[in-house]
């Protein structure tokens, strides 16, 4: 483990390893610089490990193959997933959310406009309307 030391309003990263699933840093969303680190078997055991998680809001998937990478990508369960990138990338034009605990919904771009408006359509007739008798 490497300590983070903190000066005035800075924490310096901090790696944590030989952390399980079942320790609360690896349950709770830290929104800080600490990585937990916890070893997997393989790739499947890694997608286990990944999805056994209350939150879902982004994560990094880090690989050679990138075909891989991918793969791995859509049996995560989270809003948002990188491979070969940094876990946040928060662009306007792209939609951002998280899922389970982490929130379900997105921001940013058109779908910001479908999440925080709501559509009506009000029609006003100015005079008499004559309608057709069949």
């Amino acid at each position: 483990m490497l300590n983070g030391d903190v000066k005035d309003l800075v924490m310096e990263p901090v790696v944590l390893t030989a952390v399980t699933n079942e320790m609360p840093i690896a349950k709770n969303e830290i929104f800080g610089p600490v990585a937990p680190i916890i070893k997997a078997r393989d790739v499947d055991h890694a997608i286990q490990i990944a999805n056994d998680s209350l939150n879902g809001l982004s994560g990094s998937i880090f690989t050679e193959d990138r075909h891989l990478g991918s793969e791995v990508a859509k049996k995560i369960e989270t809003g948002m997933i990188h491979v070969n990138d940094q876990s946040v990338n928060d662009e306007s034009h792209i939609p951002f959310g998280g899922e389970k605990e982490s929130g379900i919904g997105r921001f940013n771009g058109e779908w910001a406009i479908e999440k925080f408006t709501t559509v009506k359509w009000i029609g006003i007739q100015n005079g008499y309307r004559d309608f057709p008798i069949f």
